[in-house]
């Protein structure tokens, strides 16, 4: 038998370090954290600002935070969700309204530090490139750096859809246009490349939603109506996405405060026997823990019941014999 050396000895096992919680669970690369979160010494704790970037199956989450030693603390925060009130019924993961999210959050952390009339952005949405940081102006703009997780950085990612909506929305974060939708590399070393605004702006716009509504009309109706009956219930079709979305970003920018949802003021009564009853007439139970003496006594209660449930049954086959 050949000679197999032992790599995991006593020696590896009493050096091993267990990794962090979130490492582990694989919801943070911290290689990428620390490169974020760390702030030179010089600069005496100022608070180093994040856009946080997240897509779930059903929305886009946009964050602006900074990391204490306590934990992140967020500042803003916008869910496409939201657009709601602004007038897009549905479609809240898609790149039209990951750009509506990233507007929305820019004006709102604006509007919180007061920057919201000095930095206003760009108003006219065309595609094109655009830093707030190359105008002139007496303040300088709020900045922060993009957070994308662990999500890949591929060209035409919906996250480059909130980026370039904080951005129109006057926040300063680092980027090249080089992974947003209309950018072509050189085919020749050392070319130039090119970037095509248009089509960016489609994408903005949700020229591929138009598109795909426009097939299915054609080609099969009834799938039409089922995934786009929220469309259709505010009368809305492929040729009115364009207009839609443009007064989502006026009113956006109108007013970006989030509204708090109203308080319901349901107050509950408990009666006997874990018994809840509320103001609005609804009843539920509420299971009561009890100590280990009733546990064991409600155990031999049973087996005490069950033993004279099984006597019962003996003494009438006696008296059947």
């Amino acid at each position: 038998m050949a000679f197999v050396k032992v790599l995991k000895n006593k020696a590896y096992f009493k050096r091993f370090q267990v990794k962090p919680r979130r490492r582990r669970e694989g919801k943070t690369d911290y290689r990428a954290r620390r490169k974020m979160v760390r702030q030179d010494k010089n600069k005496f704790n100022n608070k180093k600002y994040r856009m946080v970037v997240r897509f779930t199956n059903r929305k886009c989450i946009c964050q602006i935070m900074y990391a204490t030693i306590r934990g992140d603390m967020v500042v803003a925060q916008a869910t496409s969700a939201e657009l709601a009130k602004f007038g897009v019924p549905a479609g809240y993961k898609n790149y039209a309204a990951a750009y509506c999210t990233g507007l929305l959050v820019a004006r709102r952390v604006l509007k919180k530090f007061g920057l919201d009339q000095a930095f206003k952005g760009k108003e006219e949405v065309d595609g094109a490139d655009y830093h707030v940081e190359d105008e002139e102006n007496d303040k300088r703009p709020f900045k922060c750096i993009l957070d994308v997780g662990l999500q890949t950085t591929a060209a035409g990612h919906r996250m480059w859809g909130a980026l370039k909506g904080a951005v129109d929305g006057g926040l300063h974060i680092p980027h090249t246009n080089k992974k947003f939708p209309g950018f072509k590399a050189s085919d020749e070393k050392g070319g130039e490349s090119e970037y095509d605004a248009d089509a960016h702006k489609e994408k903005i716009f949700g020229g591929q939603v138009k598109d795909y509504m426009e097939m299915l009309a054609e080609e099969d109706p009834t799938k039409y109506e089922a995934h786009f009956s929220k469309y259709i219930a505010g009368d809305i079709d492929g040729e009115k996405l364009e207009d839609m979305y443009t007064e989502a970003h006026s009113k956006i920018r109108e007013d970006p405060e989030h509204e708090l949802a109203e308080k319901k003021g349901i107050t509950h009564a408990k009666g006997e026997a874990g018994q809840m009853t509320a103001s609005d007439g609804t009843e539920h139970v509420r299971n009561k823990k009890i100590t280990l003496e009733q546990r064991r006594a409600k155990v031999a209660a049973k087996i005490a019941a069950a033993q004279a449930k099984l006597l019962a049954a003996g003494e009438d086959e006696d008296e059947d014999e």
